[in-house]
């Protein structure tokens, strides 16, 4: 549980170090969430910032709660709860397709950490892929914010915890869709 708590730690400090770079390249970025379903978070804290003209990073923290059933061999099994925490960040290659209208698409790569009991805590990682459609109303509105709808397929891998490659599930593969609402900072 130590070691958890300790990668935990480093990944929230290297995910805000990498925050606060990507921002200093540029005085434009959108801060909101991402609203959604699939086998990942229901929601996400999302941070968003160009990189040039026609790229950008996209930053996210999610959180949820889970439940899982607890066996163990020559008990009854029972039902115990636990926190999902995930950083995910992606690379988008960014076009427009009318004015305020754009689509983006690029690889993602995902962090995961299930925080439960010591027998029941895991790590996984995830690549992937996120596509979608966004309407910037600042562009035709002068209104700061930005709707967004996407996919976010991964393979996800287990490296240490309950899910850890002795078991057969250490893998999977998942997806997630979701709404994005952001504030335009400009």
């Amino acid at each position: 549980m130590k070691k958890l708590l300790v990668i935990m730690v480093a990944a929230v400090a290297l995910a805000f170090c990498s925050a606060q770079h990507v921002s200093a390249q540029n005085d434009n970025g959108a801060l909101g969430v991402r609203l959604g379903g699939g086998d990942f978070f229901g929601a996400e804290l999302s941070y968003l910032t160009k990189v040039d003209a026609d790229n950008r990073w996209e930053l996210d923290l999610g959180v949820a709660s889970t439940r899982y059933w607890h066996h163990v061999p020559g008990y009854p099994d029972d039902l115990r709860h636990g926190l999902f925490l995930g950083f995910t960040g992606s690379y988008q290659w960014h076009w427009n397709i009318v004015s305020g209208f754009n689509w983006f698409v690029g690889p993602a790569a995902q962090v995961n950490f299930l925080i439960a009991d010591s027998q029941n805590s895991d790590i996984s990682l995830g690549v992937g892929a996120q596509i979608g459609l966004e309407y910037d109303f600042l562009t035709d509105l002068d209104v700061p914010l930005v709707l967004s709808l996407d996919l976010r397929p991964m393979a996800h891998f287990y490296l240490l915890g309950h899910y850890a490659p002795e078991h057969d599930y250490y893998r999977y593969f998942g997806w997630g869709v979701a709404l994005g609402v952001r504030y335009i900072f400009h």
